[in-house]
């Protein structure tokens, strides 16, 4: 009924890399359009990203999208990279600013995602589909959001094909932001990134340091739980997929589930939303 996608982050270990082949053999049975690799929290992790990208396409069969981030890179570089990606057979790109890497001085030849993705369609045409990051409840380096709805807006017309929100547990914060978009004239497909619940400690430090909202009843509620992770699975699984449900019903294009290279937190919301397996296809051409 609806395309599904999902991110995983590069591993660096044996033991990494075992917990990802588990998670993706188990995650492809829900039939994914594609799986997206991140490049790591300040690019720490970007050299582990073609190495991965490659193992989720030759040996699970995703559609995988690498990210690809111009913060600190040179234009020579970013070529490099697309040339690489290129030849692994990847048509989907993610193109973000990024995170300036520990102990890095300048930020690059390319400032801003929107520079990043003209650079693209520049060096490689339409050959790749390109998704970027938006920000229902504003970026947290953004002067308003305003400023950061344009920021967005000059994404899109620098060539990107769709966006990927980052996640949240308000749903009227979603539907508001499409809704300015589209006014501002941004007609691409905007998916939510959906964030399951597994680890309320875990997901309270991502959201303090990305600007995402966990919501005070839902602190609150997490709280009372106390160390009972059973009852904290539950619960998050079930606000998840009533979260989902609604964005679903009011129209969202996709769903993009945020992994975490682990399979449960996301089947235990999709079990519960009951989705059908034949989803229609937003593949980019061949």
């Amino acid at each position: 009924m609806i395309p599904l996608s999902f991110e995983f982050y590069p591993p660096k270990t044996d033991e990494q890399r075992e917990q990802l082949d588990r998670t993706a053999r188990r995650l492809k049975a829900h039939a994914p359009e594609y799986v997206s690799c991140t490049f790591g929290a300040g690019g720490s992790t970007l050299s582990y990203t073609p190495e991965t990208v490659r193992r989720l396409r030759q040996e699970h069969g995703f559609e995988a999208a690498p990210h690809l981030s111009c913060v600190g890179g040179t234009r020579e570089e970013i070529r490099e990279l697309l040339k690489l990606y290129r030849a692994i057979g990847c048509r989907r790109l993610v193109a973000l600013r990024g995170d300036m890497p520990s102990g890095m001085g300048h930020a690059g030849e390319l400032r801003h995602a929107a520079d990043l993705v003209a650079f693209i369609r520049t060096e490689t045409g339409d050959h790749f589909h390109i998704e970027v990051a938006c920000y229902p409840e504003t970026h947290p380096q953004a002067d308003d959001a305003h400023v950061d709805l344009r920021h967005f807006k000059a994404k899109v017309d620098a060539g990107a094909n769709g966006a990927i929100t980052q996640y949240f547990y308000n749903a009227d914060a979603y539907f508001q932001f499409v809704d300015d978009a589209h006014r501002l004239g941004v007609d691409v497909p905007i998916v939510p990134g959906i964030m399951p619940i597994a680890n309320f400690s875990q997901l309270r430090r991502f959201s303090e340091a990305c600007g995402a909202e966990i919501p005070r009843w839902i602190a609150r509620r997490m709280q009372g739980y106390g160390d009972d992770a059973d009852a904290i699975r539950e619960f998050g699984a079930d606000l998840v997929a009533r979260l989902c449900r609604r964005l679903i019903e009011g129209g969202a294009p996709g769903l993009h589930f945020y992994a975490l290279n682990l399979a449960r937190p996301s089947q235990a919301v999709l079990a519960r939303l009951d989705l059908a397996e034949d989803r229609p296809s937003l593949a980019p051409p061949a």
